[in-house]
């Protein structure tokens, strides 16, 4: 099988050695995506407005590879204090269609950039 790096023109420009997906046969795997704002390249403002941006990103990413936010098959879900899980799980109730993916969603002490929450995923292509 052939594994291909991919890159989307409208998302923001990865922080470091690594591209935005790999696809493999008809699956898509993205890298972690911050609440990073693709025209500024800076973070968006409190944990509310970094989900919203993370999962426009990880969006974004999905379709310009030939999938999409109803492909997803699996995620995680990075916070830096669990105590916004609630408001991050709200935000994401609202956002990933049904039915949801598998999820994981775990603390960590510090995430790039200075980011609260950050979300990596696998999707299905579409046909």
């Amino acid at each position: 099988m052939l594994k291909q790096s991919f890159n989307a023109a409208a998302a923001p420009e990865a922080i470091g050695p690594y591209c935005h997906a790999v696809k493999v046969g008809k699956m898509v795997f993205t890298s972690g995506q911050l609440g990073i704002n693709p025209e500024t390249g800076k973070l968006a403002e409190g944990v509310e407005a970094q989900t919203l941006q993370a999962i426009a990103n990880l969006k974004t990413i999905l379709e310009e590879a030939g999938s999409g936010l109803d492909c997803l098959v699996k995620t995680t879900v990075f916070v830096k204090d669990m105590g916004d899980f609630p408001l991050v799980n709200k935000l994401y109730g609202m956002l990933i269609p049904k039915p949801f993916p598998a999820r994981s969603c775990v603390e960590v002490a510090k995430l790039p950039a200075g980011g609260l929450v950050e979300i990596e995923a696998s999707a299905v292509m579409r046909d």
